[in-house]
């Protein structure tokens, strides 16, 4: 029988609740009690969610606070010296000052540094090791959660960040030294962890080591092996979980550590299953992640069903079943969209129904095609109407696409021609200044644009009061002296979903929220079909501010790889072509 597991939940909550008390807390609306309870509630929701999608091995240790890379370091006991931390158990104070920073009266304490998680649009904070840097079992978050899970009867398996991966994210401040020389010291402390884990009788441990699809120097390759042959003697059944990619050169490594299990990535890695069956050693267990946890549309149950009937014939019961990755990165509930078209809402599903799709796969692959053959025909519907919509596939905006030439890709005039008749007709001084672009959102922008949605006021009067803005804040930039002005953006909603909602091919959501970083949580545009521009976007807010000043006014777009990578994004086309279509219609 193969097993159904889940690599991560999105831990923010249906309803966005894990931001509103951190927030709350910051604010010293509500006590940490509270915000702990917050936090019990929303893990004990997920875990029961998960259990009633027939998932067999529930993680423990992905939810967080505020990031798990973080959680990790506190876990190590690594915390950056200016937070004067005293050395025992990291608090919750800490904790949240590593993540924001503190402000003293005297001096500013800056946050651990922000930068996204591999390529997706996750922030995690970056641990800060040096070299006379140790290592000490600091944060019990993890122990607790998983008594918490294992006192509400919950069949689970621990999830932390492997020693190789953290180590590889961690950077190294004002000193020259090569961080493996720390890998000693952290493998012991991992050691200590997996005890800590074995007398909680922790069965399966989930190890996560993305690095693995990154091109690895050969003294990190040879890490792996140094470190997992330590780490095997713990007792524990250790799942070595890779993703966001194909395992490359660093395939017969990974296969051939010494752990219970490998899982990978078949959906960024689709083309690697047979060689890494070939190269699977000591009869491990293989996890295939199928359903893709990066993106939010349906899967083709058939295609994959065919996939792993493939690999089962091999495999037998060491196969698992997973999502790609942690669903992290997708909303939580479908369900919850009451307003999203309904054509559109059929093609698509959130981290509560992949886990339906991974039950219907398990169900089909253990028990026959019969015992899932209502999910599999609505999953063929579905596919099928996608694949047949005249909504989303346009023949001129294709024909455009296919006619760019070499020429639109060249400047007609070379940078010193094009420079010098520029300097000539903007005649401005040697070194000019201007601004970003946006000015800050303030409370009477937000009300105005929310009474507006809500109909409460007709286009015209959002439009005057608008320009208002546009207008003082032209009349600011003037009196402040600068060069080249900008409009302030004050009837753009948000940089990407501003644009979207003019272009076609695009869906918006309500509460499709997905954490970017700590309390920040974003609703990502969906695009959905080709993209096309049926009027003009920025012209008139443009012509307005320019009227209100001799000044020059800069326009200002959201670029198209940005919109792209903002977005959830089309799966039936090269990204390439639908980046080309956003670039056509800005």
């Amino acid at each position: 029988m193969s097993k159904t597991h889940n690599l991560g939940f999105p831990r923010i909550g249906a309803d966005r609740e894990l931001k509103k008390a951190t927030e709350a807390f910051w604010q010293g609306k509500i006590s940490q009690q509270d915000l702990e309870q917050t936090g019990k509630e929303l893990r004990q929701r997920h875990w029961q969610l998960q259990a009633d999608a027939g998932i067999e091995l529930i993680p423990v240790g992905d939810f967080s606070n505020y990031d798990q890379l973080l959680d990790m370091s506190c876990l190590l006991g690594v915390v950056p010296p200016r937070f004067n931390w005293d050395g025992d158990t990291i608090n919750l104070a800490t904790y949240f000052a590593m993540a924001r920073g503190e402000q003293h009266k005297d001096k500013t304490i800056a946050a651990c540094e922000m930068t996204k998680w591999f390529d997706t649009n996750y922030h995690y904070l970056v641990p800060e090791v040096h070299s006379k840097q140790t290592f000490k079992l600091s944060f019990n978050k993890l122990f607790d959660d998983i008594a918490e899970a294992r006192s509400a009867g919950f069949n689970s398996k621990a999830v932390i960040i492997g020693p190789l991966t953290w180590l590889w994210l961690a950077k190294v401040k004002n000193e020259d030294f090569n961080k493996l020389a720390l890998l000693e010291s952290l493998t012991e402390a991992y050691k200590t962890i997996l005890l800590r884990l074995k007398q909680q009788q922790i069965e399966w441990l989930q190890i996560d080591e993305p690095i693995l699809v990154l091109d690895l120097p050969e003294e990190w390759q040879t890490s792996f092996k140094t470190v997992y042959k330590q780490l095997q003697t713990s007792g524990l059944n250790i799942l070595l979980t890779t993703y966001f990619g194909e395992l490359g050169d660093n395939l017969k490594l990974a296969c051939q550590l010494p752990v219970a299990g490998l899982h990978i990535d078949l959906v960024r890695g689709s083309n690697q299953l047979d060689e890494v069956i070939d190269n699977l050693v000591d009869n491990k267990i293989l996890s295939l992640g199928v359903i893709d946890g990066r993106n939010i549309w349906r899967s083709d149950l058939d295609a994959i069903l065919n996939t792993l009937n493939k690999a089962k014939k091999t495999l037998a019961e060491r196969l698992w079943i997973a999502p790609s990755c942690s669903l992290l990165h997708v909303p939580i509930d479908l369900e919850q969209e009451t307003k999203l078209d309904s054509e559109i809402k059929n093609w698509l599903a959130f981290a509560t129904q992949k886990l339906d799709e991974l039950n219907t796969l398990n169900q089909a692959l253990n028990h026959g095609i019969e015992k899932a053959a209502p999910q599999l025909q609505l999953s063929r519907k579905a596919i099928q109407q996608r694949q047949q919509s005249s909504r989303i596939h346009h023949a001129d905006v294709k024909h455009r696409v296919k006619t760019i030439t070499e020429t639109m890709l060249t400047r007609n005039k070379p940078f010193n021609e094009r420079s010098k008749l520029q300097k000539q007709w903007l005649n401005l001084p040697a070194y000019p200044t201007t601004t970003i672009g946006s000015f800050p959102q303030t409370d009477s922008i937000r009300i105005t644009r929310r009474t507006f949605k809500q109909g409460q006021i007709n286009k015209e009067e959002y439009t005057r009061q608008m320009k208002k803005e546009i207008f003082h804040v032209v009349k600011e930039q003037e009196k402040l002296g600068l060069d080249v002005l900008v409009h302030g953006e004050p009837e753009r909603n948000d940089m990407v979903e501003y644009f979207g909602e003019l272009l076609n091919g695009f869906a918006f959501t309500e509460k499709a929220w997905v954490q970017s970083y700590g309390s920040r949580c974003v609703k990502p545009p969906i695009i959905y079909g080709d993209i096309s521009r049926p009027e003009a976007m920025t012209v008139e807010w443009s012509c307005f501010a320019q009227s209100c000043t001799a000044k020059p006014m800069k326009g200002m777009l959201t670029g198209p790889v940005t919109i792209l990578n903002w977005s959830f994004v089309r799966d039936d086309q090269p990204r390439a072509e639908t980046a080309a279509q956003i670039a056509l219609a800005l």
